[in-house]
């Protein structure tokens, strides 16, 4: 079996046969392959009417468990956006009803971001369509395979979603 990447590495050895291009087999497979997953997930996401940043927030609302809220600040650490970016992202899903802002009895100054039923719904959908997509994916590889692609993937993720002087796991 062939694709893409293979024809990229014959000409690159081919042309610069001083450089070492294996890294690129993988890497280059990754990124074409996080591409399709992409545009694929904002195919589903449209269905679901959300865009991805909405479809991360939620999530991350939803996997948190009752009461399916967090502040602001965890809600930016786990999206990997700013607190502008954030506040701006948590507006919009308020005046779309996906979630409600209230204080947070901790915290005087604080706000806690809850998410709503609405947001609940839309959020059950969405990860329900983009898991049945994926399960489509990966229907051909057999479970073994499965498990092992996604330990390989997590020896090459980890270490980068570590930050400087994250401890290891």
């Amino acid at each position: 079996m062939r694709d893409e990447v293979d024809g990229l590495i014959e000409a690159w050895r081919s042309q610069r046969p001083d450089v070492d291009v294996s890294p690129l087999e993988v890497f280059s497979r990754v990124s074409r392959l996080a591409r399709h997953l992409d545009r694929a997930r904002r195919t589903v996401f449209t269905e679901h009417s959300l865009e991805t940043w909405e479809f991360d927030v939620l999530a991350e609302l939803r996997r948190s468990g009752p009461p399916y809220e967090l502040s602001p600040g965890r809600l930016l650490r786990a999206t990997l956006v700013t607190s502008g970016t954030m506040t701006n992202r948590v507006d919009r899903l308020a005046a779309a009803g996906l979630v409600r802002r209230r204080p947070d009895p901790a915290d005087k100054r604080g706000v806690l971001v809850r998410l709503t039923d609405q947001g609940a719904e839309r959020i059950d959908a969405a990860l329900a369509s983009l898991v049945r997509y994926e399960e489509s994916l990966l229907a051909p590889m057999p479970d073994d395979d499965r498990e092992q692609l996604a330990s390989l993937l997590r020896c090459l993720l980890a270490p980068l979603d570590r930050g400087p002087g994250d401890p290891q796991d």
